[in-house]
């Protein structure tokens, strides 16, 4: 197979270009970045899918931020997400022997839903209000996806990955997500010998977590098995509060501090947890604990930081 991946310079990408580059079926790469296309142009990303002729598009590519950014930044995460996934989408519409991974997001997901959260919960609710605009962006991109698939004849997958991290994640105090923060603010408190750290919310939401190449390797498995067509929730089907995700990056940073929350700040949604029965049904199953994949993280940061 000839595969894009879109967004290949982000945390996502990167990873999937690290795992698919050794992969027997593929006969050629693309890891396409801004550097190479302008996907908030819509004939210079045609452009590079024409050139390229791709058998499969991998979309990766995404503004993405934690609980601040999403909540700050609003018109940027809906208006830019949404240009990405138009300008993609719409490059294929003629192209429907072109097959495409749409990756999103857990929070497109209704704010009340059911725990576990099903697949069939798409569409059902009202949406997380600090996220919301990131949220419909992605939703759109499955509908475009849908309406391409109905009217001709497109495979298109859409995987909706839970919190994901990892190596080359955003480490920035000010717009990266839960883990990548907290390991950057505490490594920065230790560094300093600062006597207390600390974090937003109460500590009690639980969240999951899935280290980035997990999705990748699920990815790998999707396109071995030829499926092509349908939404399938990717995550480790593990929770944890806050509050002791906190107490294991201290650990592993080493950090001796104590630790302060501070109930003034959002705690975004109570729980959030994928049902991702579909694909383990079907064999896959993440292979990167928690403490393996924490621990992998801060090597990195601290190689690369």
């Amino acid at each position: 197979m000839r595969i894009i991946i879109f967004g290949s310079g982000g945390l996502v990408g990167s990873s999937l270009n690290r795992v698919l580059s050794s992969q027997d079926y593929i006969s050629e790469l693309l890891p396409s970045t801004r550097n190479d296309t302008d996907l908030f142009d819509f004939q210079n990303t045609k452009q590079t899918i024409e050139k390229f002729e791709p058998d499969l598009i991998i979309n990766a590519a995404a503004k993405v931020g934690g609980i601040l950014a999403n909540n700050s930044f609003r018109t940027q995460f809906i208006l830019e997400n949404l240009k990405i996934n138009i300008n993609i989408l719409e490059s294929i519409e003629n192209e429907p022997k072109i097959k495409l991974i749409n990756l999103g997001s857990s929070c497109i997901y209704p704010l009340n839903a059911k725990n576990p959260i099903d697949e069939t919960e798409l569409m059902n609710g009202k949406l997380e209000p600090t996220n919301s605009p990131y949220a419909m962006a992605k939703l759109t991109a499955i509908e475009i996806g849908d309406a391409l698939k109905e009217q001709y004849g497109h495979k298109i997958l859409n995987i909706m990955p839970t919190n994901l991290y990892g190596p080359n994640d955003n480490f920035s105090h000010e717009s990266s997500h839960v883990i990548p923060g907290l390991i950057a603010r505490i490594n920065e408190a230790k560094q300093n010998n600062e006597e207390s750290f600390n974090i937003w919310g109460t500590g009690k939401p639980l969240r999951e977590f899935l280290y980035v190449d997990d999705l990748s390797y699920a990815i790998d498995f999707f396109i071995r098995n030829d499926i092509f067509e349908g939404l399938y929730n990717v995550g480790s089907g593990e929770e944890i509060s806050i509050f002791n995700l906190v107490e294991k990056i201290k650990k592993i940073v080493s950090y001796n501090g104590d630790l302060s929350f501070d109930p003034s700040k959002p705690d975004g949604n109570p729980r959030k947890l994928l049902n991702s029965s579909k694909i383990f049904e079907l064999g896959w199953k993440p292979k990167i604990s928690l403490d393996e994949g924490l621990k992998n993280t801060y090597e990195w940061y601290l190689k690369n930081i």
